[in-house]
């Protein structure tokens, strides 16, 4: 059985008396599409950080595509592709000068970037909008570049945070089409959102409730489970267990 490419063991973050992960235990496999569920404030942004490299643990062992976060911080960075919540890409360069810009921060080649920005920017259909200013996009087409930048470099593992909060519904599926194509590549997606329906294409999901891991299995498993119709209803019972 193949290592899973995160690994975490009783992840504990404390920010003075606040707990905000609270014994944190789960694992994710290659080619995983990973959903990280909650309401705002439930810690998923705060686990994903610290998943990242970004943060430390107060205790507990996270390992990512082999290295403790720890110990190897700057090791799990070059394995790993990162979409923030809030938009990260600079407005006033354009969609080429943006991709140009990390690529050479992830050290690829010239000639290895020109190939993978020109795929990626040809799949997205906007190769020949290339020099148009980022700023000059709106929020979906933001978000799907912000996207194709972040699995530039194609790193085992990427992290989205948010990603397709604020934008329309046809917007978020063709997100999702994005997602399961990198996922067919071999990229394992961790994925957060607090919204409930896109825990229906995530191959396993957890559900997050005041820091700590209330739910863990399949989409269908936990319908089953809470005998719920839809994952809203699964988290609902989990959210607010005393409401009849």
């Amino acid at each position: 059985m193949n290592e899973p490419v995160i690994s975490v063991k009783n992840l504990v973050k404390r920010f003075g008396n606040f707990t905000a992960n609270d014994h944190l235990n789960f694992h994710v496999d290659k080619g995983e599409i990973f959903g990280f569920l909650g309401a705002n404030g439930a810690g998923k942004t705060t686990a994903m950080r610290i998943l990242s490299g970004l943060s430390k643990s107060t205790e507990g062992e996270v390992v990512v595509a082999g290295y403790n976060v720890n110990t190897h911080p700057e090791k799990v960075k070059q394995n790993i592709g990162y979409m923030s919540q809030k938009f990260s890409l600079f407005e006033d360069l354009t969609i080429w000068e943006n991709m140009r810009f990390f690529a050479a921060i992830y050290g690829l080649s010239t000639a290895v970037f020109k190939e993978r920005a020109q795929m990626l920017l040809n799949k997205l259909g906007i190769f020949h909008e290339k020099d148009r200013l980022v700023g000059e996009l709106s929020l979906g087409w933001k978000q799907k570049l912000a996207f194709s930048v972040a699995i530039l470099h194609r790193p085992s593992i990427v992290f989205l945070d948010e990603p397709t909060s604020g934008v329309d519904p046809i917007t978020r599926r063709q997100f999702w089409e994005m997602i399961y194509q990198a996922s067919a590549e071999g990229i394992t997606v961790f994925v957060t959102t607090h919204y409930m329906d896109e825990a229906e294409y995530c191959n396993r999901v957890t559900i997050m409730v005041d820091g700590r891991i209330e739910a863990l299995d399949t989409p269908a498993a936990l319908k089953k489970q809470f005998a719920a119709r839809n994952m809203n209803e699964v988290f609902l019972t989990l959210a607010r267990p005393n409401n009849q």
